[in-house]
């Protein structure tokens, strides 16, 4: 059962990945709106950039890519970090080399435990599973693959 909802889900996001790759034009202006506010913010309030990132000009647009990518997936599709980084090197997701797909999980912004709660959500009201059900889901290697932590703080947050 585990293995059959862990496909439909997996061929989920695969249909969604490819949906939302298909041309949407509002998508580029919303992403320019984000950036300009990012921009903005930046202008307000200067933060020092942290010693792990590298300048933008010496970052390999395949890292740019699959950092992209990255933020598009934990925006509508609220992954795990290892489900993340499977999905963004699998030859059936993303195909990105483990070293741009490693850059990504490195410089994403992401809340894993808002991911797992996300999840929960969607397996407990919509999929009607228990609270122990979801969260063999959220933990299963053929799940979600969310840390104990993850998906203990998302069992402990549903509504």
């Amino acid at each position: 059962m585990k293995k059959r909802v862990a496909a439909i889900l997996f061929a989920s996001v695969l249909a969604l990945s490819l949906c939302a790759c298909g041309g949407d034009t509002n998508s580029s202006t919303a992403s320019a709106d984000v950036e300009s506010d990012a921009t903005t913010q930046q202008a307000e309030d200067p933060k020092p950039v942290e010693e792990t990132q590298e300048p933008e000009d010496t970052v390999p647009q395949e890292y740019k890519n699959a950092l992209a990518k990255a933020e598009q997936y934990n925006e509508w599709a609220h992954m795990s970090k290892q489900g993340l980084y499977d999905q963004l090197t699998s030859e059936y997701g993303e195909a990105f080399p483990a070293d741009a797909a490693q850059y990504a999980i490195d410089n994403l912004q992401a809340d894993y435990k808002a991911n797992a709660l996300e999840k929960a959500k969607t397996y407990y009201y919509d999929m009607n599973m228990s609270k122990s059900g979801v969260y063999d889901q959220l933990i299963s290697e053929y799940g979600e693959q969310f840390t104990a932590e993850e998906a203990q703080y998302a069992i402990d947050n549903l509504e």
